[in-house]
């Protein structure tokens, strides 16, 4: 074993596929991306976030107490990543890289229709807010896209490296 620098420690411990997490703000859409996200409950579906008090997308979700996670695959890496290169404040991020926003039926983000996934989600606890910008969001609305049979996600590593879905393997499990 050899010393693991602590500011390298996320980069072993990735939570998961890296999403797109949309707001509205007074009819302004937003998109920001985010890999610091985990599963807490499945029933009802929780999910924990953590976004920068200094993101853009920050004071909408604050404000609003709603958002929408959309899940691209690995063939919007490059969008993905220009998306969280620049900041909602003074870039139509929908526009610049070619997003289409579809209304979402129980809140007012909208989802992203070139996303395999998207995931209606409103604030349900915001008790580490202050101290670690960390929202625990209910999924209120699932959507899949059918025609995106087999989407493989992509997966932060770091400093601009990523990992793609692999090989796939089923086990015996005792959960359904």
């Amino acid at each position: 074993m050899k010393d693991l620098p602590l500011d390298e420690v996320y980069q072993v411990l990735e939570p998961g596929p890296v999403v797109l997490l949309t707001t509205s703000q007074r009819g302004v859409p937003n998109v920001m991306t985010m890999s610091w996200h985990m599963m807490v409950e499945f029933t009802p579906p929780l999910v924990a976030c953590v976004v920068s008090g200094g993101d853009f997308s920050f004071t909408a979700l604050r404000a609003t107490k709603e958002c929408v996670i959309a899940v691209p695959a690995v063939e919007l890496a490059k969008k993905v990543v220009g998306i969280g290169n620049c900041s909602g404040a003074d870039t139509d991020k929908f526009a610049t890289f070619g997003l289409t926003p579809l209304p979402a039926e129980q809140v007012k983000a909208p989802l992203i229709a070139e996303c395999f996934a998207n995931l209606e989600c409103k604030v349900v606890n915001t008790r580490l807010v202050n101290s670690h910008n960390l929202f625990v969001l209910e999924v209120v609305k699932a959507w899949r896209d059918p025609a995106q049979k087999q989407p493989k996600t992509i997966h932060h590593r770091g400093y601009g490296t990523f990992a793609v879905d692999g090989e796939i393997i089923k086990l015996p499990s005792a959960m359904p």
